[in-house]
């Protein structure tokens, strides 16, 4: 009797056993890789059509955000000096890779981390901001996509003068909260400007109050023209921003064609949301394991002119016919 007891607990104590193995066997399974996605802007501000470009490219690889790669966002809400912090989150939760937009978010994760795997979206070359020892072998733990709007300064004033051949004064609008991206606006800018003639005056904003405030200065000082730094903030508020502009009657020339398309008159610049595309593919590479180092960032090199002729005709400003044949795109 005793020993038929003894086997039933046995056989009972081996049947637990069994149950427990699979459970065992998932809980040897690896973890669900998780991307860092950290920016200085929030949700609300970052078009749709660029996070869902960044998806794109990570599908393209096989990634798909909660079925096989988790995404933790950390937004700074136009904050800058809280993007240090967030970085420094991303780094404690151990994410297999951080995402950068823009130049602020991109240097806040280089400072928290030497080793954990940067994916970047610039408008600047990231050579000449110390990210990566050169384009093709980067070299450290940071490469990604150089959308080069930064440099288009000049090509962008050009086509203003085109498009609005009496402007003799052009506003700029930075974000200096962006020191980085200010100093090369300003600069490029300013260059390009002295060289045909224009005169260049300088507005600065980093929220939305400072943006109303700035177009009432300019209500007073009357520019030709605005000229959009190239920061995601403005992306961000791109309706706020066609919207007084064309209650003040003045033309804006941006890099986004975001902006274009919610009633400003011009853009010039790479096709960023492709280059959001791309960050997904580069993203997905490094968790199948490549090296940043190794990765050569990548460099626009195709640009798209955007005029919104309806923007145009309100404004009483005649396309030249040369404009519309070299346009990538005109919206009516």
């Amino acid at each position: 009797m005793a020993s038929h007891i003894g086997r039933r607990k046995f056989l009972a104590a081996l049947g637990g056993a069994a149950a427990a193995w699979p459970l065992a066997a998932r809980a040897q399974q690896p973890a669900m890789p998780v991307i860092g996605y950290l920016s200085p802007t929030s949700l609300a501000m970052l078009s749709v059509g660029r996070l869902s470009k960044f998806h794109q490219g990570l599908k393209e690889t096989g990634y798909i955000e909660s079925e096989n790669v988790a995404i933790e966002y950390r937004w700074a809400d136009g904050q800058f000096d809280r993007l240090p912090a967030l970085a420094a989150e991303l780094v404690r939760r151990q994410v297999s890779v951080i995402v950068t937009g823009a130049n602020a978010a991109t240097f806040a994760a280089k400072a928290a981390t030497t080793t954990i795997p940067i994916v970047f979206t610039l408008a600047e070359d990231p050579v000449k901001l110390g990210l990566v020892a050169s384009l093709n072998r980067p070299g450290g733990n940071a490469t990604g996509i150089n959308f080069v709007s930064g440099e288009l300064a000049a090509k962008r004033l050009d086509l203003l003068r085109d498009l609005v051949p009496a402007a003799a004064r052009v506003a700029v609008l930075v974000n200096s909260a962006d020191a980085t991206a200010t100093e090369t606006t300003l600069r490029d800018v300013e260059t390009a400007a002295r060289a045909i003639g224009l005169q260049v005056q300088v507005f600065n904003a980093g929220t939305s109050q400072e943006i109303h405030a700035a177009f009432a200065a300019m209500a007073r000082e009357r520019p030709d023209a605005l000229f959009l730094g190239s920061d995601p903030f403005f992306t961000g508020r791109r309706v706020q921003l066609a919207t007084l502009s064309a209650r003040h009657a003045i033309p804006v020339l941006s890099q986004a064609r975001e902006i274009v398309e919610v009633g400003g008159l011009m853009s010039y610049g790479a096709n960023i949301a492709d280059a959001f595309r791309q960050t997904g593919v580069y993203a997905g590479r490094v968790l199948k394991g490549e090296k940043p180092a190794d990765l050569p960032v990548v460099q626009s090199s195709r640009f798209e002119l955007v005029i919104n002729l309806t923007t145009a005709k309100a404004l009483g400003l005649d396309v030249p016919d040369r404009l519309l044949a070299v346009a990538d795109e005109v919206m009516e």
